[in-house]
């Protein structure tokens, strides 16, 4: 992702990968406004990515009321807003994750509490 700055930019980037406990991951879920924004976490790159969906979304999402009726297999993922398909038998890194990409998911059929999001 580039940046369109309105001046040249003379000082080194104090938000690099070597900064970080890990590279940091921007993660959205679709339609559900109870969240304003995505979360950002520091998650090692040889995390499977199933490992992302089964341990990490339960803490950030589990206390939205459609966590628990997510269909997983029909879940729809975005990666910098197109279309993506991860394997979740793969790492982060190896589904081509890096420090500080954004991915977001669509959960059909659920649109927010009572369908609040349409």
């Amino acid at each position: 992702m580039s940046v369109a700055a309105v001046k040249e930019y003379r000082f080194p980037a104090q938000d690099t990968v070597d900064k970080f406990p890990a590279p940091l991951l921007y993660i959205g879920w679709e339609d559900h406004l109870m969240f304003c924004a995505p979360f950002c976490l520091p998650l090692p790159p040889t995390m499977p990515f199933g490992a992302l969906i089964s341990d990490v979304l339960p803490g950030l999402y589990g206390y939205h009321p459609d966590f628990a009726r997510i269909d997983w297999t029909q879940a729809q993922w975005f990666k910098s807003g197109q279309p993506w398909t991860p394997d979740p038998a793969k790492s982060l890194a190896d589904n081509g994750l890096k420090h500080k990409d954004a991915i977001r998911f669509r959960t059909p059929g659920l649109t927010g509490i009572k369908g609040s999001h349409h």
